[in-house]
């Protein structure tokens, strides 16, 4: 019998910071595919509640859930590089009024929907929470 000297010797993704989860946003981390139904009009919702990045005044971390609303044009985004892309935040110094804008810029350009919509609700610092709300029409 073989005995791991850990549970996560085996894992490829947890904890590989260096690799996939980069220092600073990296919006070559989305991938798409393509739209099987681009002559109906649908609405894909992704809702993250573990979003993080910093706050470039004071670089404390800022936490929030960040919604991604979106008919797709030709090109989906698949969930779990939309996931890696989000998580690359983590060390990002940005306002959120910043950061929620440059999300959608992204994702605008990696799929080019119909529409979409891009909501951040961040949690409250020094008694003030914010809520953003960045929308593209195509």
């Amino acid at each position: 019998m073989i005995i791991e000297k850990d549970d996560t010797s085996g894992l490829t993704h947890l904890g590989k910071a260096g690799t996939e989860y980069p220092d600073r946003v990296n919006p070559g981390l989305l991938e798409t595919f393509p739209n099987r139904f681009p002559e109906r009009d649908y609405l894909v919702t992704f809702v993250t509640e573990e979003f993080t990045s910093l706050c470039p005044m004071t670089g404390q971390p800022d936490f929030g859930t960040v919604t991604i609303a979106y008919v797709p044009g030709k090109r989906c985004v698949e969930s779990k590089s939309l996931k890696l892309y989000l998580f690359s935040y983590r060390s990002e110094p940005s306002f959120m009024e910043t950061l929620t804008n440059r999300i959608l810029d992204d994702l605008v350009e990696a799929l080019r929907p119909r529409r979409m919509t891009v909501t951040g609700n961040f949690r409250p610092r020094g008694g003030i929470g914010i809520v953003v709300e960045a929308s593209h029409i195509g």
